[in-house]
């Protein structure tokens, strides 16, 4: 795992990203977290399950882990790197910093 990288992402990049159809951004919070608020176009795959072969085909996007506050995603982003993805992104400070940053979530569900 020594040589494995996990690359900052800005909610604003993850944003603009996510708009331009480049970034799948997968939520790995677990359900009672996003029954409350989610990120708008994200998928839910919770660590507490998390199955690198199990994530969804990102159709030539590249994934963007994202959490609450930041290191979940970052945890996620290790393991699916060890089963030999390269999914090397997260959204640093997650949806917290997200929300500082001005940007919408949804309802969850």
């Amino acid at each position: 795992m020594a040589d494995h990288k996990v690359h900052d992402l800005t909610p604003a990049e993850v944003s603009k990203g996510m708009a331009e159809g480049r970034y799948l951004l997968v939520d790995v919070r677990e359900p009672n977290e996003v029954a409350v608020e989610a990120y708008p176009g994200g998928v839910m795959v919770p660590l507490s399950t998390f199955d690198p072969g199990a994530l969804p085909d990102p159709q030539g996007k590249e994934v963007v882990f994202a959490c609450r506050s930041g290191k979940r995603s970052v945890t996620a982003s290790l393991a699916a790197q060890d089963a030999g993805l390269p999914y090397d992104k997260h959204l640093a400070g997650g949806i917290i910093g997200w929300k500082a940053a001005g940007l919408q979530t949804r309802a969850g569900g």
